[in-house]
């Protein structure tokens, strides 16, 4: 089935999948200050899909279907250097490339160490929300335009991309007031929260390292480098 309309199906008319708009990425920084909950609304609307028909993790295959019984499966599966297609071998890069094996596995470690709080975390994510694949209406309404890389993870994930992409947007401070002003409660926030800026961080850097653009490397690296430091400050 399309992706599209396998999409659709899940969500039913909730989720606009043919939206129209101003792209976020051209969003100002004020803009986003005074637009940030409704992209918060739509990361956790998209949360509430009922998934109750669908098992397992990971990102959707081409049977949409979730493929790996745990997340930590999940994990292993995203760094496997024996995966068919793009990633095949990857860890060759570490020879040729920016990436290097102790900092990825350090930060590997990271994930793992934060794994288990995100086990039993299942929710339909977009696993895309880099503010170029999101669209902003003339009401301010934002809506995700690419779910190529849909699957069920924690929902925490779309915050994090957000995060990773434009740290200076602050966007798990914000969230964290968002979430006490609405009466949200998100159990173990900061480990989840790490746990998924760490594994599409390090996903990201990949990517970004495979086609020699060093300058996203260095940016990805720094979010990543000063995360733990910001959710250290927040409040318990």
């Amino acid at each position: 089935m399309n992706r599209d309309i396998f999409i659709r199906n899940l969500t039913g008319d909730r989720i606009e999948l043919s939206p129209k708009g101003r792209n976020a990425n051209e969003l100002s920084v004020e803009e986003f200050e005074q637009n940030y909950e409704n992209f918060f609304e739509m990361i956790f609307e998209i949360a509430a899909t009922d998934i109750k028909g669908i098992e397992g993790y990971g990102e959707f295959d081409e049977n949409n279907e979730a493929p790996y019984k745990t997340f930590k499966e999940f994990v292993e599966a995203t760094f496997d250097e024996k995966q068919e297609g793009y990633w095949h071998n990857w860890t060759q890069m570490f020879e040729t490339t920016f990436l290097k094996k102790d900092y990825f596995d350090s930060i590997y470690a990271k994930v793992m160490q934060y794994a288990d709080f995100c086990e039993g975390q299942r929710f339909l994510a977009n696993n895309n929300t880099f503010f170029c694949n999101m669209l902003v209406d003339e009401e301010g309404k934002t809506y995700c335009a690419d779910w190529g890389r849909a699957g069920i993870m924690d929902f925490l994930m779309d915050f994090a991309i957000l995060d990773l992409n434009k740290p200076y947007l602050l966007v798990p401070e914000k969230l964290y007031d968002y979430a006490k002003k609405n009466n949200i409660e998100i159990k173990n926030f900061r480990e989840r929260f790490l746990c998924m800026a760490y594994l599409k961080g390090l996903h990201t850097l990949m990517w970004h390292s495979s086609i020699d653009d060093l300058e996203s490397c260095e940016s990805i690296t720094r979010s990543v480098n000063e995360l733990e430091d910001r959710m250290n400050k927040l409040a318990d």
